[in-house]
């Protein structure tokens, strides 16, 4: 379960559209689960020139990306290369990599890249001509700012204005969303105070671990008739995130 609305996060929606509408290179970041792909996603729809790429594990993966995207767009370079997305599979690395950086200099267009995992220093090098060559800004969206998220990527938003944090909520504010949460999916229990304690406790304010705890509850294994079981249901959340860590 995820929500499909955006909560408490006005002020934050406001500033990545800000960057956005700039087309500067600028960074989002944040825990895991925080929100970030949910408030760029609710953004992006008015910027049909932005290359966004979900997955950013290699350079390879986001070339292949960038020329979904700019085929989507039209782009008389990317459709004379690959004629349709079949196409860019049978390209080499090298080929791909000539073919996104010819058709980037034909507009002018933003990539973000998504779900970055510590970029190496070949994968910044390639970022860097995209930047410098092909003079298109590049943004990302990290874990936090620091080497072991951003990577070789880290000196490209080293000023403070080319960076925007989401923090996890404050204690009022997740209370308020977990209420919310508990509410739309009509979950019910006669230990519902305690078990909301719990949530707010066990997540730190992190939305996608309120969000995880709450389904979690729905769960037969974790029920006793009305009653949640909530001890279990923490050992099983703290090792899913553990794993997933």
């Amino acid at each position: 379960m995820r929500p499909e609305f955006i909560f408490g996060r006005e002020e934050e929606r406001q500033r990545i559209d800000q960057h956005l509408a700039k087309a500067h290179p600028f960074l989002i970041y944040g825990p895991s689960g925080v929100g970030k792909t949910l408030l760029l996603s609710s953004v992006l729809s008015p910027y049909s020139t932005i290359l966004y790429c979900q997955d950013s594990s290699t350079i390879n993966v986001v070339f292949r990306s960038i020329a979904q995207n700019l085929l989507r767009l039209g782009s008389p370079r990317a459709r004379s290369a690959f004629h349709n997305e079949e196409g860019i599979k049978t390209k080499s690395a090298v080929s791909l990599k000539g073919i996104v950086m010819d058709s980037l200099n034909e507009g002018k267009y933003s990539v973000v890249l998504d779900h970055l995992k510590r970029p190496s220093y070949s994968f910044a090098a390639a970022v860097r001509e995209m930047m410098g060559w092909g003079s298109t800004p590049v943004s990302a969206v990290a874990r936090s700012s620091h080497m072991e998220d951003t990577g070789f990527l880290q000196p490209f938003y080293g000023d403070r204005s080319q960076k925007c944090e989401i923090r996890n909520f404050d204690d009022q504010t997740a209370e308020q969303f977990a209420r919310e949460m508990i509410q739309r999916i009509h979950l019910s229990a006669t230990n519902m105070n305690e078990f909301l304690d719990k949530v707010l406790e066990f997540s730190g304010g992190n939305p996608g671990a309120i969000v995880a705890l709450i389904d979690m509850a729905t769960y037969p294994k974790y029920r006793s008739g009305e009653h949640v079981k909530i001890t279990p249901l923490y050992i099983d959340f703290r090792m899913n995130r553990n794993i997933a860590r």
